[in-house]
């Protein structure tokens, strides 16, 4: 039984609900940002491609087509579909930025602790350990 409640101490600790909630909710932006570039963003730069921007490929070597139609053996490097992902992320990860720095923002500035009050300087210990001795 050590064992479950040990488990349930960590799985409710609030860092980790609060970074289970960040990942379900990063993970549905990610969803946005994706249909935001494959629907906005592909087709502008798509034109000025004169074509879809995901189907942007490098053939390095020709396929043949087959009885359906499709084409067969083609080997090519398809840039298109990484830059979509590259922008996906450079979205996302603008979007964190500004996230955190909202976050950080709101966050109540700690204020600088109260000093300590000083004691005696070392010359005033020495001069009330004179005074103490003359007496």
């Amino acid at each position: 039984m050590g064992f479950v409640k040990e488990f349930k101490e960590f799985a409710m600790k609030g860092n980790l609900v609060d970074i289970a909630v960040g990942f379900v909710m990063g993970a549905a932006f990610k969803e946005v940002v994706s249909s935001f570039t494959g629907g906005i963003v592909s087709p502008l730069i798509g034109l000025l491609f004169n074509s879809d921007f995901n189907d942007l490929k490098y053939v390095i070597t020709e396929g043949t087509s087959n009885d359906a139609g499709e084409i067969v053996g083609e080997i090519a490097i398809m840039y298109g579909a990484f830059l979509t992902n590259v922008i996906d992320f450079i979205i996302v990860a603008f979007v964190m930025f500004l996230v955190v720095k909202g976050v950080n923002k709101m966050k109540k500035k700690e204020e600088p602790a109260p000093e300590a009050p000083k004691g005696p300087t070392q010359e005033e210990l020495l001069a009330e350990i004179r005074d103490l001795l003359k007496k």
